[in-house]
């Protein structure tokens, strides 16, 4: 997007209560990467408009993402995270019980696709930002734990325009492998929102 689109994109949106506002600064102050307020708004919406109950994170980093799901979730829904980081996994607790969302959400430390395995499914919704060479394969490893009208959603499609590029560093390719995976799946209708670094939304037709 143009240079001005996101500032003015992020005006439209309503004041954030303090604890995003808290989040945003954390991540703002330590250069942390992170979906940011203009996604994680829309992932409140696609939450609601399935009615999801459950939502496995593959990559949750301090939480941002596993707040918006949680409050868009029912009473008894569950958000599952996981990350490989003990220091992002209790800064995520702490935010969480800041946002009374404990009982909604389970951490799980370590490898994201392996334990993804400890987990049947089916998840309404399955949100991925790990390491970008393993985009493939987490793919691979969630799509069939997805329901049918379900959504798989990841982060960073457009990789800051370097898949655009004749770039070959295995982070890009495994985003291009990845976009020709959701293009080529059946029972999968997918498009990518140029908001941030990109953000593919794929329906499970079926």
């Amino acid at each position: 997007m143009k240079d001005e689109v996101s500032p003015y994109l992020l005006s439209l949106l309503p004041e954030r209560d303090e604890l995003l506002q808290k989040m945003e600064r954390y991540a703002r102050e330590r250069g942390f990467p992170f979906i940011g307020p203009l996604v994680g708004e829309m992932l409140s919406i696609l939450a609601k408009s399935i009615q999801a109950r459950s939502v496995f994170e593959l990559g949750s980093g301090f939480g941002f993402s596993a707040v918006h799901f949680a409050r868009a979730l029912p009473s008894d829904g569950k958000v599952i995270c996981t990350d490989g980081s003990e220091e992002n996994a209790k800064k995520a607790h702490e935010f969480f019980r800041e946002g009374g969302l404990l009982d909604k959400i389970e951490f799980c430390v370590g490898d994201a696709v392996e334990s993804l395995a400890k987990y049947p499914g089916p998840f309404d919704i399955v949100l991925m930002d790990i390491d970008k060479e393993g985009y493939p394969d987490g793919f691979r490893a969630a799509w069939p734990k997805l329901r049918a009208g379900g959504l798989f959603i990841a982060d960073n499609l457009l990789w800051d325009g370097l898949v655009m590029t004749d770039d070959d560093k295995p982070s890009t390719r495994g985003i291009r492998e990845f976009t020709r995976l959701l293009y080529s799946t059946p029972n999968a209708q997918t498009t990518i929102l140029p908001l941030r670094d990109g953000v593919s939304v794929t329906l499970k037709t079926a």
